[in-house]
């Protein structure tokens, strides 16, 4: 689950909430650059099941985000999370579902490539998926910076 210093993914930094319990994870990711969310630092909190890695950890962001693929209550709604084996919707192939070789890395990697181009298809955010549809650089862009702008506040 670790990586050395040298091998390090630019764009989060991830440890643990309490050196005592290893299934509760705290992560702030940086709105990557060229998007809406460039500027943003996100805290989030990733709670791996007592299985893993056989089953996925759950996220979800602390700090508030306006995204289709993150719920109002903040979760996280992406393939990588999603339970392993066949989607009984046919939505997802087993294989951009969970698989137990994901590290915090693998998905931290995958939330920030979410940021940069939303799933519109899936939306956990129905009312954010169908502004993004519309007119992403109107009140979709609007409320994003918002949130941006509260995220800088809250970290610094």
């Amino acid at each position: 689950m670790f990586r050395t210093q040298q091998e390090s993914v630019e764009g989060f930094s991830a440890g643990l909430v309490d050196d005592d319990d290893i299934y509760k994870w705290e992560v702030l990711i940086y709105g990557p650059q060229d998007t809406l969310y460039e500027g943003g630092v996100f805290k989030a909190s990733l709670t791996f099941p007592n299985d893993y890695p056989l089953r996925p950890p759950k996220m979800k962001f602390v700090t508030e985000i306006w995204h289709p693929n993150v719920a109002k209550n903040g979760e996280v709604c992406i393939s990588i999370l999603h339970d392993p084996g066949e989607d009984k919707f046919g939505y997802e192939k087993a294989e951009e579902r969970w698989l137990p070789v994901h590290t915090v890395e693998t998905i931290m990697i995958s939330v920030i490539s979410m940021l940069a181009d939303p799933n519109g298809e899936s939306p956990a955010n129905v009312e954010a998926a169908k502004e993004w549809r519309k007119d992403p650089n109107g009140i979709f862009k609007k409320k994003v910076a918002r949130c941006v702008r509260k995220s800088q506040e809250t970290v610094f």
